[in-house]
């Protein structure tokens, strides 16, 4: 079987699990859940990637969130990418979204240096907010066509594209300071919409946050607070040439031996982490 055989054999595929799901009823964000992680799987395999070595990891509803997007992707273990589903028909371009959510949300999104919009039909591949190469629309309708869905010769591209990006460092200070301020927004509107989901512990957090460093600090203060300091820790932890893959909590306890605000901060952050568990865990790993 050639590649392209494979190609539209894995598209097929996509397409009747998708029809099948999405004629169950449900929020359709969550009915393409599994049929997008099959898809990427296939796809990865004709990456030249071993399988399991690409994997999405996704939330138990997709339609609660709103800042954070519906999968982050992992290569070989390490966070590559995020990608966003939307419900089929809303399109891929976030520039055209008319939704207010969809608005805001795309604000926040294009932040991030690796990110596919999808909404069955059709996906794309953004790089810092900007489009790379062109849609790649499926021939036929997610919600119809079932195993006759077909793809584009540009949708194989788009993966490997996606699935092998590396990120790339600033090359002085001013490139360092817009890619830090711009994911340390990212960074302190995910907890702010946390909190307001009754993350609790993050709320645990927060109170510890509180009476340690900032008493009167509201929730906006907090997840400003815990932005900067999660940024500006890794950023003196680069500088100070502290092993990041050790794990953030080691990184933490070498900062606070200096006393400073940022390392008593972040060790607070990373001990709390550490109390909480690995659900905790992850969710800070997927924001940072």
């Amino acid at each position: 079987m050639t590649q392209a055989d494979r190609i539209k054999k894995a598209v097929g595929e996509f397409g009747a699990a998708a029809k099948a799901k999405l004629n169950q009823g449900g929020q359709p964000e969550d009915q393409l859940r599994n049929p997008i992680e099959q898809l990427f799987a296939a796809l990865a395999s004709e990456c030249g990637f071993a399988d399991g070595a690409v994997t999405l990891i996704g939330e138990t509803s997709l339609s609660d969130l709103r800042t954070r997007p519906d999968f982050a992707v992992q290569r070989n273990k390490a966070l590559i990418g995020f990608v966003e589903v939307k419900a089929p028909g809303k399109g891929a371009d976030p520039r055209k979204f008319k939704d207010k959510h969809d608005k805001e949300q795309w604000d926040k999104l294009k932040a991030l240096p690796n990110l596919i919009y999808t909404d069955g039909n059709a996906f794309t591949l953004w790089k810092d907010g900007k489009l790379v190469g062109e849609i790649a629309r499926l021939d036929g309708d997610i919600e119809t066509s079932g195993a006759a869905l077909a793809a584009p010769q540009s949708l194989l591209p788009l993966i490997h594209a996606f699935l092998t990006w590396d990120p790339v460092a600033p090359r002085n200070a001013r490139e360092l300071a817009t890619v830090a301020a711009r994911l340390c927004r990212y960074l302190r509107d995910e907890v702010i919409e946390q909190l307001g989901v009754k993350n609790a512990r993050l709320a645990e957090l927060e109170e510890d946050w509180k009476a340690l460093l900032f008493p009167d600090a509201d929730d906006e203060r907090f997840a400003d607070g815990y932005a900067q300091a999660v940024t500006f820790g890794l950023l003196m932890a680069k500088s100070r040439n502290l092993r990041l893959a050790d794990g953030l909590d080691k990184v933490a306890k070498e900062l606070g031996t200096t006393n400073t605000l940022i390392g008593t901060a972040l060790r607070l952050l990373t001990e709390k982490i550490s109390r909480s568990g690995p659900r905790s865990t992850r969710w800070c790993a997927c924001s940072t």
